[in-house]
């Protein structure tokens, strides 16, 4: 299947994906979703790079030295990742546990979808869907 295909079949299913999760009690805030490809670039750099430190300086962003090194070709360049908080208790969980049904339905909706909390480097937040072997 193409990327434009993937591209809208995802998006049908983040819609009905939100829908579920206020339907079923779960709070979630919007994340990343679309990441421009020179962001990715800068994600893959080295937490320590000189480089990635001076352009953080430039932007006047906060570099976080607990950042862990960002995927070059992730799903959010291709418009197939979003990544969703869980707003619980009057905070935003990070618990893998907690994001866990939301892994479990997203899983369900199409074959395709992934849920980061299954991945290696557990990132519990991300919801894609897989192209050319990237989830």
């Amino acid at each position: 299947m193409g990327l434009n295909k993937k591209q809208v079949e995802f998006t049908s299913d983040m819609a009905y994906f939100q829908v579920w999760c206020i339907e079923n009690g779960h709070q979630i805030i919007e994340g990343e979703s679309h990441r421009p490809k020179v962001l990715a670039a800068l994600y893959a750099l080295p937490k320590n790079s000189k480089v990635r430190k001076k352009i953080y300086d430039l932007l006047g962003v906060h570099l976080d030295s607990n950042r862990k090194k960002g995927i070059k070709y992730s799903t959010h360049v291709s418009k197939l990742g979003r990544d969703f908080f869980i707003y619980k208790n009057g905070t935003v969980s990070w618990g893998a546990e907690d994001y866990r049904p939301l892994g479990e339905k997203w899983k369900s909706m199409r074959p395709g979808n992934c849920w980061g909390g299954d991945f290696k480097s557990r990132d519990a937040v991300h919801f894609s869907k897989e192209h050319n072997g990237v989830q």
